[in-house]
């Protein structure tokens, strides 16, 4: 399944007022009338990321010619609940095992780290709205099928769902490379990785929710791992945890 271009002020109206999940709204740059200001409303209400766009960036994303100022790309796939992960382990028999990503904007790190989440048994990715790629077409292609059988979430804010997901039994690890040696962890139990964006990392007020920080070992000159290497390798440590 791709992603749904919608073009056009009415269109893109009635997609926000029919519960359409909308990833991004291009609008162009400067533009303040009417029918605009209507769309900004509806994205302020569903909390939808806004990129204000000059034309030339419209025309390259427009399939008719006919975008009217504004655009919005419709998700390629349906996103989960928090609450459809917890029946998922449930239904599973394991305690919860979350990945959640702070602000991952490369569509072919989120593909990976889908999959990677599906064959370590992770129950699900959670995935912040905003400065963050959603659920695009070259996602689900890297997935290699793992969106059709992964719940992924979107939240307003890492840091506050950490809380309360806290609440409901969980533990967080995050990786950094200023924390404790993955080895020597205690990554057993309900718990949620944390994987940093791919330039600067695990934010400071997310680190600041988590309750431990992993290193993952380096023996080479250079002083990190793409974002879903990273999330493969610390993932796995918590499947060694479980199965022993």
């Amino acid at each position: 399944m791709s992603e749904t271009v919608i073009e056009g002020r009415n269109p893109v109206i009635e997609a926000f007022r029919s519960g359409k999940e909308i990833d991004k709204l291009y609008i162009l740059d400067g533009c303040q009338d009417g029918p605009v200001m209507t769309i900004k409303r509806e994205a302020r209400k569903h909390d939808t990321l806004i990129k204000y766009v000059a034309k030339d960036r419209l025309d390259q994303l427009s399939e008719t010619g006919m975008h009217q100022g504004v655009i919005a790309i419709v998700a390629a796939y349906e996103y989960s609940e928090i609450d459809d992960m917890f029946e998922l382990a449930k239904k599973k028999g394991e305690d919860p095992f979350f990945i959640l990503l702070d602000n991952i904007e490369d569509p072919h790190n989120l593909g990976a780290i889908i999959r990677t989440a599906n064959l370590a048994g992770a129950h699900g990715v959670i995935i912040p709205k905003n400065r963050a790629v959603g659920l695009t077409a070259t996602v689900a292609r890297t997935s290699a099928g793992a969106l059709n059988y992964t719940p992924v979430a979107k939240v307003t804010n890492i840091a506050k769902t950490i809380e309360e997901l806290k609440e409901k039994g969980m533990w967080f690890v995050c990786a950094d490379m200023d924390g404790d040696r993955m080895y020597d962890l205690n990554l057993k139990g309900s718990i949620g990785l944390v994987i940093g964006n791919e330039g600067s990392g695990v934010g400071r007020l997310v680190k600041e929710k988590c309750d431990m920080v992993a290193a993952i070992p380096m023996k080479g000159d250079i002083d990190s791992l793409n974002a879903s290497v990273a999330t493969g390798v610390l993932a796995y440590e918590i499947v060694r945890q479980r199965i022993n």
